[in-house]
């Protein structure tokens, strides 16, 4: 495997070589859990998009329905009132997700890969990267003159 400096999952980059303060260390990783956790929200918020715009094609079909069953007056207000209202202040969930990925997310992915260029030359999930040498290290025992990986 090519000895990469990019950070990504095939990179041999040795973490101690970053020269990080403990400080510094622990900045950058609660920054990359703290990015995972946004975009564990997107992944909910699209799951609520989706969830709700299902929910909106059975409504629909209720709507048909109960047209069908000679209840106008309902079939109109389903139509009407309920099927155009947005889900949030009047904004549909896709509004949402698109405002949400262009607003936010893309703005906190640029702030946490320029933090991490600076700090760790782009290099990401430093923490996991040491305990995966030291795990590695460890298994090999004393006596091996194996580099760690």
């Amino acid at each position: 495997m090519p000895d990469t400096n990019d950070g990504g999952p095939d990179s041999d980059v040795d973490p101690e070589e970053l020269d990080l303060t403990d400080a510094e260390e622990d900045a950058l990783h609660d920054l990359q859990l703290g990015i995972e956790h946004v975009h564990r929200a997107y992944g909910t918020l699209l799951e609520f998009h989706h969830q709700l715009g299902h929910a909106m094609d059975r409504m629909s079909d209720a709507e048909d329905a109960l047209r069908e069953a000679g209840h106008e007056e309902w079939a109109n207000r389903l139509r009407d009132d309920h099927l155009p209202a947005g889900a949030i202040s009047d904004q549909w969930t896709f509004e949402l997700v698109e405002e949400f990925s262009t607003e936010f997310l893309e703005d906190v992915d640029e702030f946490e890969a320029t933090v991490r260029d600076e700090l760790a030359d782009g290099i990401d999930h430093v923490t996991e990267r040491q305990q995966k040498r030291a795990l590695r290290e460890r298994a090999r025992g004393p006596e091996s003159d194996e580099s760690p990986d």
